[in-house]
């Protein structure tokens, strides 16, 4: 026995823990206080996740043609739905012959969806034609497929080497004739680069209205000036500058000293100051006969 006195061994104390954080529980904190990854950790994870899982769905081909077939059958249920089906095609503006050559050009089976309908791509098509100035496409209510179109308005025929063309105000081509009788209501061009100056035309043409019944036509000479033709191949040569004044000012002559009248083939105006005849064969053997008939003597 041990004596009463003898001391006994001290308790173990506790340890205490550290109430600081371990090193790797710190950056970890530290990481996931970071808006990045906080951000990446509540949405990032989950989307991925799905995205995953998709993929994996979608690698099977099967499963991939039955869903694109579901959204196929799903979108054309709504795209030919009766509102918005076309049932016909009006077209407004149009002459008989031209009305004809849209509709050829355009050859839809109606019934048909307007989602099925490229109009931008048949406007294009409708505008190419040389006939057409405007056109505009819209599906209206009810099903009905409008075109409005704007022909160009001939205003005059220009003859080439080639074809007989119908020209607009602004020299565009409308359409090719066979004759001149099929428009003879238009005034004729001709020359190379008539096409060019068709307002110019327009102009000397209007300036040229007294003498509308004898007229028969302008003629473009070096793609510089005009030469205006007149019954019995009678011509005025216009100037390069200013031809509607100088074939006034011959007009004004016409009407005090009834110049047109005279045998004459040929009045020139490309000078505007010095105008030039050209008397006919005819008329110059008589002219030489008379003045030698004032000399005395037969004509030379």
């Amino acid at each position: 026995m041990q004596p009463l006195n003898a001391s006994r061994p001290a308790a173990p104390q506790p340890v205490k823990r550290d109430p600081a954080p371990s090193r790797v529980a710190y950056k970890a904190h530290r990481l996931w206080l970071t808006p990045f990854v906080r951000q990446m950790t509540r949405v990032g994870l989950p989307v991925f996740a799905v995205i995953m899982a998709a993929g994996v769905y979608v690698a099977d081909s099967d499963r991939r043609e039955a869903i694109l077939s579901s959204v196929q059958d799903m979108r054309r249920a709504v795209e030919e739905r009766p509102e918005f089906m076309v049932k016909l095609m009006v077209i407004e503006g149009a002459t008989p012959v031209v009305d004809d050559a849209i509709r050829q050009l355009m050859p839809i089976d109606f019934p048909i969806s307007s989602f099925d309908l490229d109009l931008e791509a048949m406007q294009s098509e409708v505008a190419a034609l040389d006939v057409i100035e405007r056109v505009d496409l819209r599906v209206r209510p009810g099903g009905v497929l409008e075109v409005e179109v704007r022909e160009r308005e001939p205003v005059v025929l220009w003859r080439t080497a080639a074809s007989l063309e119908m020209l607009d105000g602004t020299g565009h081509r409308v359409a090719t004739i066979s004759s001149r009788a099929g428009r003879a209501d238009l005034p004729l061009l001709a020359g190379l680069g008539a096409s060019d100056q068709v307002p110019e035309a327009m102009a000397i043409l209007r300036a040229a209205g007294p003498l509308r019944g004898r007229l028969r036509g302008l003629v473009r000479m070096g793609e510089r000036r005009w030469d205006v033709v007149l019954e019995g191949d009678q011509r005025i040569l216009l100037p390069e500058d200013t031809p509607v004044q100088a074939l006034e000012q011959v007009l004004a002559l016409d009407q005090a000293q009834d110049l047109l009248a005279r045998d004459l083939i040929v009045i020139d105006m490309r000078n505007p100051d010095r105008p030039t005849l050209r008397m006919s064969q005819t008329a110059t053997e008589e002219l030489r006969r008379i003045k030698g008939l004032e000399l005395g003597g037969p004509a030379r």
